[in-house]
């Protein structure tokens, strides 16, 4: 499955979503390659982090920053079980490789209704995609949520109304996740019965559920 987690909007967690999915998977026992396209590299930096910390490698990083990721993306799928695609903010070329490169798309946003309203950019590039992939699924993911508020609540009964629909499982607004990134860790790593590691875990697991 190669999974692209996108959104113009800069800011909203892709690269630790990304990053957190592969090393749930990865975890599990299955063979995980991550493609950072973004050119500013974050999730490399993170596999150098880890590298400098002499972390064991759970799972591949390679950067793809280039428009020709619909090609290669496939080819490497044929080593692994699962890609997880790391995308880019606001460049239109290398995003829409990316969806044509996908099983699934995941669009981070966080419990606000203007995120929801940033993501038009994004639904309009996937409604492009579906025209050659009509099978292309994608789902919202909240981020950064605060336990229980108001605003994370009524993003996600807004978001429900949309295609793509939003996903139950919600990832809460946790300092882990700061403290991981910086040591090339996971928050699994960090702490396995921690909040921000059950809700990883719950996400991976309901992509699972989902999956083409």
């Amino acid at each position: 499955m190669i999974v692209a987690l996108l959104n113009q909007k800069g800011g909203v967690g892709k690269t630790t979503l990304a990053l957190h999915l592969a090393g749930e998977w990865a975890t599990r026992g299955k063979r995980v390659t991550l493609i950072d396209a973004d050119p500013q590299g974050s999730a490399l930096d993170w596999s150098q982090q880890r590298a400098r910390e002499a972390l064991p490698r759970l799972f591949g990083v390679v950067g793809l920053a280039r428009d020709t990721l619909h090609r290669e993306a496939p080819e490497l799928a044929r080593h692994v079980d699962h890609i997880v695609i790391d995308g880019p903010p606001r460049v239109a070329g290398l995003m829409r490789s990316a969806l044509l490169a996908a099983d699934l798309v995941l669009i981070p946003v966080l419990p606000s209704p203007f995120d929801g309203w940033a993501s038009a950019e994004i639904l309009s590039l996937l409604g492009e995609a579906r025209i050659y992939r009509p099978q292309l699924a994608a789902r919202f993911v909240l981020n950064r949520c605060g336990a229980r508020t108001v605003i994370a609540r009524e993003t996600a009964e807004t978001l429900a109304d949309h295609d793509p629909p939003v996903l139950a499982a919600t990832i809460g607004q946790r300092v882990a996740f700061a403290d991981a990134a910086q040591s090339g860790r996971l928050v699994s790593e960090l702490d396995q019965d921690s909040p921000a590691a059950r809700e990883i875990a719950e996400l991976c697991a309901e992509i699972e559920r989902i999956a083409p």
